[in-house]
């Protein structure tokens, strides 16, 4: 079965790469088609890639608590709403403070995820060179999060998604580029050095989508189109109709049993998004992608905490 569990991997790093050399292609059509001051399009592309994004962490309680008791489980939920909702509050509370913990969070979920894809990968290999992890989950993890906010496009978009983070950097922009460009260049040096040449590949690619795509746009497809499909390639591990389909030899129908399950999660996202807008009054249009992004950073919280447990199996 491992095989097939290789050969599923695969498929999901062609597509997230593919999704992510056609938003590159996408940036550079649109910058020339559609006047600079309009950002509706980057809005419309960014909204389309959260929601494939979403339901990728609707399966925790499968992952953590696998065959428990309906208590237990609704227990579990229960917590994980509740954190959710705190998370919530706190950045509707705090718009700034709140937002640099997000930075932070995410760049060691994203970065420390698409290590562990990486090791499950050579882990169904009969040869592979050696894997510098951390190292490249420091990277991976920093570029579609960091560059994205301090380039020279950032403004624009943090105008539209909520003005209060326009200078949430605190005028370290430039020491914060500086930085990350500085690791990710080493990064890539020392997986070339080791002929990790295919991790190379994505690490450059993301780099890339981060310094070309507009930030609403190069984060968007990020989350939705390469960590939450990498992050489901790895559900389908541990989850029994996914194991089921993979010893039949269907990998596709292994990666569908772990989305399906995950599309209320999409309609929840947006319902409680919605709620959340009618009852602090105001635009729908004004408001609806600051608050999605709200939730869904929200929900990152608990989720990070509960796939740690995933991610520390993947990486040892």
């Amino acid at each position: 079965m491992a095989d097939f569990e290789l050969a599923l991997f695969l498929k999901v790093r062609k597509f997230s790469r593919l999704a992510v050399a056609l938003a590159i292609i996408a940036a550079f059509i649109f910058a020339k088609l559609i006047a600079s001051s309009s950002n509706n399009w980057q809005v419309v592309i960014a909204l389309f890639a959260l929601a494939v994004g979403i339901p990728h962490g609707a399966l925790d309680h499968l992952v953590t608590l696998p065959k428990s008791s309906p208590l237990k489980m609704a227990g579990f939920i229960a917590i994980y709403v509740a954190v959710a909702i705190v998370a919530v509050i706190g950045l509707l509370a705090w718009n700034v403070i709140g937002f640099i913990a997000v930075v932070a969070m995410s760049a060691i979920h994203f970065g420390i995820g698409d290590a562990a894809f990486i090791s499950e990968i050579d882990r169904r290999k009969t040869d592979h060179n050696k894997f510098p992890r951390y190292l490249y989950a420091a990277a991976a993890g920093s570029i579609p999060v960091l560059i994205p906010l301090v380039n020279s496009k950032s403004a624009a978009a943090l105008q539209r998604v909520n003005p209060a983070l326009l200078n949430w950097h605190q005028g370290q922009n430039n020491n914060l580029m500086l930085w990350t460009i500085l690791l990710s260049g080493f990064a890539l040096l020392r997986l070339i050095k080791l002929r990790r040449d295919s991790d190379a590949i994505d690490l450059g690619l993301l780099l890339v989508l981060a310094l070309i795509a507009p930030p609403l746009v190069a984060f968007a497809v990020y989350f939705g189109c390469w960590h939450a499909m990498r992050h489901t390639a790895r559900l389908t591990l541990v989850l029994p109709r996914s194991q089921k389909a993979l010893a039949e030899g269907k990998s596709g129908r292994a990666f569908i049993a772990a989305i399906w399950p995950g599309i209320p999660a999409l309609v929840g996202t947006f319902v409680v998004a919605a709620a959340i807008i009618a009852a602090r009054g105001g635009s729908i249009s004004d408001q609806f992608l600051w608050i999605t992004l709200v939730v869904v950073w929200a929900l990152t919280v608990p989720h990070m905490a509960v796939t740690a447990r995933l991610d520390r199996k993947a990486l040892q």
